[in-house]
């Protein structure tokens, strides 16, 4: 006859209270952010869609927006270009984006994107628009794009 083992769901048991308690301070930092964010001066979370954690990403990435002449080298800071294929005539529809830059800031510019793509209808019409200009990679494609509107909005409003 085969033993059975108890310590497997007190082991599980013990693992799900861990997460739970994890989550928990989380929510808790979600919540310091949050409330150090409303101290700063600033116009971001006027947006429908953008919350107190993305606008503040996007901030502390960006730092002085003096630094960018325009917000096309915003974008370039970010790693929102794409680069060129071209050779005589040719010129390639299907690109890459260049990924060089600030990665964390792309990633908050991207997760705001996705964010406003759900909650705010002006930016929800132009995802649409985007993902159905092509056949490949149309989410991604879209949410780029909609990131790069994003860069430009983020730009007049700092």
């Amino acid at each position: 006859m085969r033993k059975l083992k108890w310590n497997r769901p007190v082991q599980s048991f013990s693992l799900t209270l861990q997460n739970i308690e994890h989550l928990k301070r989380q929510i808790k930092s979600l919540k310091v952010i949050s409330r150090e964010f409303k101290a700063i001066p600033q116009t971001l979370t006027t947006v429908k869609g953008l919350g107190d954690v993305s606008a503040a990403g996007i901030i502390a990435e960006i730092g002085n927006i003096k630094r960018f002449k325009n917000e096309a080298s915003l974008a370039q800071y970010a790693g929102l270009t794409w680069t060129r294929y071209q050779s005589g005539d040719f010129d390639a529809e299907e690109r890459r984006l260049t990924k060089s830059g600030n990665k964390y800031l792309r990633y908050y510019l991207v997760m705001a994107a996705n964010s406003l793509r759900v909650h705010n209808e002006e930016y929800k019409a132009y995802y649409q628009t985007k993902y159905q200009e092509v056949q490949k990679h149309q989410h991604k494609r879209a949410l780029v794009l909609t990131a790069r509107k994003l860069v430009r909005l983020v730009f007049a409003l700092l």
